[in-house]
């Protein structure tokens, strides 16, 4: 008898809870020397393994964070159903970081996926193959969107995987508002796509330090920051793969974990300090699910959230989340409010 798919049941209620808490209930004005609360950013990109979903939404509960998880389409697809994904200028089937194991692996992350937004998560959009779009057009652009939001919303049918949740087309349609570049590669008409493809905002930049982010045209845009890290405080950019191929040129040293974890840790604490002692803008830390060097920039997440994310003065919010609270504010401002 063949063995049944794991997949569990979210009702309609439970995804139309994602966008019921997007922003604080008003509260009253603070002493204009008040600070803000210290913003921090984790985010997530392709959203793979299984047990990297179930070890960030561990670490969510126990310090009260929200994240972001920029998913790859390619992962709803199995070996047998690849060919529902063609890129732009490619032929069916193709990509640049494989698709999923099997259609087991395609319900198990499906499962994980509705779990992470009934929790309160961002699901985003790291488009599908994970190709380069930098000469893209923006109708490539609109090809890729498209594709990325049929696949998410007919993944269970696609795959074959039943029962499909209450709620899952409506959670699909509408959901998925950040988009994040493979390779943080960009160009012009990217962002002509976005508002066209229903983005509110974008979180490919790289800025050389903790910035606000501006609104262009309808869409926000986030950057990645360069930190300082090391003995000598060289910037780097604040996401795991940099702190890789910083720390052992991108090759695996797992003898060098523990040292490469403290340096991390003390990266991401820094840039933090000195945020939350100064101007208190948004700090953003970037991640994949992939353990670099034996798990060492994850060591370091969990070490730094399990401190700041519990902090008071502290939120460690999702970036959809982020959005919806400024363009309240702004909406709150403009009647006067």
């Amino acid at each position: 008898m063949p063995h049944p798919f794991r997949v569990l049941a979210f009702s309609l209620a439970a995804f139309a809870t994602i966008g019921a808490a997007f922003a604080d209930p008003p509260k009253s004005r603070q002493p204009i020397s008040a600070k803000p609360k210290q913003i921090v950013l984790i985010s997530f990109d392709s959203a793979r393994e299984i047990s990297q979903w179930e070890r960030s939404r561990a670490l969510a509960k126990r310090t009260g964070a929200r994240f972001t998880y920029f998913l790859s389409c390619v992962f709803l697809l199995s070996p047998e159903t690849r060919g529902q994904y063609v890129a732009p200028g490619k032929g069916a089937g193709k990509s640049n970081i494989g698709f999923a194991a099997s259609k087991q692996e395609v319900a198990d992350r499906l499962e994980q996926i509705g779990l992470a937004a009934s929790e309160g998560h961002d699901i985003g959009s790291h488009a599908c193959g994970h190709f380069d779009g930098k000469d893209w057009s923006k109708a490539d652009w609109l090809a890729e969107f498209g594709g990325f939001r049929h696949i998410l919303e007919n993944a269970y049918a696609i795959n074959g995987i039943s029962p499909e949740p209450p709620g899952w087309r409506e959670f699909a349609r509408h959901a998925v508002t950040g988009f994040r570049a493979p390779y943080l590669s960009t160009d012009r008409a990217l962002y002509e796509a976005l508002p066209e493809a229903g983005f509110h905002y974008d979180a490919s930049g790289v800025s050389n330090g903790p910035a606000l982010p501006p609104t262009k045209n309808g869409t926000t845009r986030f950057a990645l920051p360069l930190i300082p890290e090391g003995s000598r405080s060289k910037p780097v950019v604040a996401m795991d793969y940099n702190l890789y191929v910083r720390h052992s040129g991108g090759f695996e040293m797992p003898a060098k974990a523990d040292e490469f974890a403290d340096r991390a840790y003390h990266a991401f604490r820094a840039a933090f300090d000195a945020q939350y002692d100064g101007k208190r803008l948004p700090l953003e830390l970037g991640f994949h699910f992939t353990q670099m060097n034996n798990g060492a920039y994850w060591d370091a997440l969990e070490r730094f959230a399990g401190e700041v994310c519990v902090m008071r003065q502290v939120e460690c919010i999702s970036f959809r989340d982020y959005v919806a609270r400024q363009r309240a504010g702004q909406a709150q401002a403009a009647v006067g409010g």
